[in-house]
C-alpha cells in the first residue's frame, strides 16, 4: 500500500498519532506543499478548520479536494468520493473509529468537486471531531 496514502488518511483522521516518522512527515509535507501550491490556500484557513472552522473560500474548499485527489479518493469531474476505497485504504489500528464517520457521511454533493470535498469534510468532522485533522 502507498505510504503517502497510508500517511495521508492518518493525518485526515487521528492527531492523536501525529507523532511522525521523518519519512512520514516529509510525505506530509510534500502532499501540503503540492495542494497550496495549487489552490493557494491560506494557512489560516486550514489551522481554523482543524477547529471545526471551514473557510468558505474557494482556495481553501478546493485544496481539500486536492488532498482528496492526489489520494484518488475523488473522482475530479463530479466530486463523488469513493466511500469504499476510502475505507479500504484506512489504516487497521484506526479502521474502528473512523470507518462510521466516512459512511454516514458518504459523499456529499457540493455545486463543484471542490464543493463536494469541502462539503465532506465538515461532514467528517462534524460526525468525529475528536478524530479530525487536516495536513
Amino acid at each position: 500500500m502507498n505510504s503517502a496514502l497510508i500517511f495521508a488518511l492518518l493525518a485526515l483522521f487521528v492527531p492523536s498519532i501525529m507523532c511522525l516518522s521523518d519519512e512520514m512527515q516529509e510525505l506530509a509535507n510534500q502532499l501540503h506543499a503540492t495542494c497550496i501550491g495549487e489552490t493557494g490556500a491560506a494557512e489560516d484557513a486550514i489551522t481554523n478548520a482543524r477547529k471545526g472552522d471551514f473557510s468558505e473560500a474557494d482556495s481553501f474548499k478546493c485544496y481539500i479536494k486536492c488532498l482528496l485527489s492526489q489520494m484518488a479518493i475523488i473522482d475530479d469531474d463530479d466530486g463523488t468520493i469513493d466511500v469504499d476505497a476510502m475505507v479500504a485504504v484506512l489504516p487497521e489500528e484506526i479502521q474502528e473509529a473512523t470507518e462510521p464517520i466516512v459512511r454516514k457521511c458518504g459523499s456529499i454533493i457540493g455545486a463543484n468537486p471542490c464543493e463536494s470535498a469541502w462539503l465532506t469534510h465538515k461532514c467528517y468532522y462534524k460526525e468525529g471531531p475528536e478524530h479530525y485533522f487536516l495536513i
